[in-house]
């Protein structure tokens, strides 16, 4: 397919923009990145109920969470390839029905195995939803308007993930745990409606020749399955070895990582050799695509040590009961949703690079507060940081997403869309695993949940001292990124 020209793609979004309210795009848009967050947390408020109603251990519930974030991780890319080559907005739309039905799959499961199998659906929803929501900002808002919705999208996921575990426990002291995924039902009708009516078509292909279509159609007879395939087995090893053994990384941990990095090695192979690549290797000799997936997944992996290490030093160190502790970790998210607008604001005004690293330099002081902070300042000592570190990431986020997008050819925006959702998962499972291993070792106790306040504040000071150190690296990427 030859590639489309600038007037092509400005005369199509245009068509696009003069078309349905702007305001009405963003809003489907905003329900498909809200739907998927969302899910990702409001699972687990209702494990130890699912737990009872299943008869089932709690090693075994857990896997209903795991299994779809192994399901978004693994098959990202390639739903954001899908949607390259079928059209985005059809493949949107198919993304938003998998997931409203797999949900009513979910809360009609009969047994477990039914409800992880459902669960695995909807994750495949999730990742299609994810990936082709980014994705659709290139050829649907106006270039003035990117990074203030990169911020709106940014908001709502904030949003879902904060709202997930409060919504969740409502509906398990309410109607029942089967209301935790039958919620997507409304939400997910409303989302079909709005896709269904104000997304544009918006495929390449409809600016394209007879002879592009027919080009085209020769590219998908050669999809290359082999390197999807490939792919998929690769990050679910790399996922489940961060995942497996709850922070004890054992033979079977370091087994999967090997088979990792064996299949890594293997896909290269195979993308280097392939007709029609999944991804083309080429990509990353673009340093705007390969600097913003770097730090995207170094951002990631800090963010989650504030989740891993925050609990143990709110209720250890600082002494607080388990309600204090939820109320104080749900203020990050909280200002990362309430920044996300803003940020984006910000963003269309300044410039995308600038800004990336104005966040990157916020996260940075915030990690490096944190890794200093004396336990005598107490909650309001805690806070300012994470408030620092959140609102940071929340300006970090648009901008990158933004500078990331606008520099991607349009046949190329859902793989690239997918890559960049992956980076972020990729870093947020790293940093589960990695920074609560940093943690636990730096507090030198064989028990973090009887550790004394002292040693809680060591591991606190060594693990945001790293923290603060991945950052400053992410900072010299965005400094030599240029624009090819």
């Amino acid at each position: 397919m030859m590639p489309i020209t600038a007037q092509q793609e400005t005369r199509a979004a245009g068509t696009a923009r003069r078309g349905p309210s702007l305001h009405w795009i963003q809003a489907s848009l905003s329900l498909s990145m809200l739907m998927p967050s969302l899910d990702t947390s409001i699972a687990n408020a209702g494990l130890p109920a699912l737990a009872q109603a299943f008869g089932a251990s709690f090693q075994a519930v857990q896997w209903i969470v795991l299994a779809y974030l192994l399901a978004i991780t693994t098959l990202i890319v390639s739903a954001g390839r899908f949607g390259d080559l079928l059209g985005r907005r059809r493949f949107l739309l198919a993304g938003i029905s998998l997931f409203t039905v797999a949900s009513v799959l979910c809360g009609a499961a009969p047994t477990l195995w039914f409800l992880l199998a459902a669960r695995a659906a909807q994750g495949l929803g999730a990742a299609i939803m994810l990936a082709l929501t980014l994705a659709s900002v290139g050829e649907t808002i106006p270039k003035e308007k990117t990074g203030s919705t990169m911020g709106l999208l940014g908001t709502m996921s904030a949003i879902g993930t904060t709202l997930g575990p409060s919504l969740g426990g409502l509906f398990i002291a309410g109607p029942g745990w089967r209301w935790i995924f039958l919620i997507n039902l409304p939400l997910g009708l409303v989302n079909l409606y709005l896709a269904q009516r104000y997304l544009p078509a918006g495929h390449p292909c409809t600016v394209c020749s007879v002879e592009d279509r027919q080009e085209a159609k020769a590219r998908w007879s050669a999809f290359d399955a082999k390197g999807t395939f490939l792919l998929a087995l690769t990050l679910a090893a790399y996922a489940l070895s961060m995942t497996l053994g709850h922070g004890h990384f054992g033979i079977l941990n370091m087994a999967l990582l090997a088979a990792a990095a064996a299949g890594t090695a293997l896909f290269v192979q195979v993308e280097a050799r392939a007709a029609s690549p999944l991804i083309q290797l080429g990509l990353f000799r673009n340093p705007k695509l390969s600097a913003g997936l770097a730090m995207s997944a170094l951002v990631s992996t800090v963010l989650m040590a504030t989740l891993v290490v925050g609990p143990f030093y709110l209720a250890r160190a600082l002494g607080l009961n388990a309600a204090l502790v939820g109320l104080v970790l749900s203020v990050g998210p909280l200002v990362a949703a309430v920044a996300g607008v803003p940020a984006g604001r910000i963003v269309d005004r300044l410039g995308a690079q600038r800004m990336t690293l104005a966040g990157l330099i916020g996260i940075a002081a915030g990690c490096v507060v944190l890794g200093l902070l004396p336990a005598t300042l107490g909650i309001a000592g805690y806070l300012a940081p994470i408030v620092c570190i959140t609102a940071s990431y929340a300006l970090f986020q648009a901008a990158n997403n933004t500078a990331v997008i606008t520099g991607i050819q349009p046949d190329q925006r859902g793989l690239i869309s997918g890559l960049l959702s992956l980076s972020r998962n990729l870093g947020l499972i790293t940093g589960a695993s990695a920074m609560g291993a940093i943690f636990a070792l730096a507090s030198s106790t064989a028990s973090i949940t009887t550790a004394s306040p002292a040693a809680i504040a060591a591991g606190m000071r060594t693990t945001f001292g790293v923290a603060a150190l991945l950052i400053v690296a992410a900072i010299a990427i965005g400094t030599h990124r240029r624009p090819r």
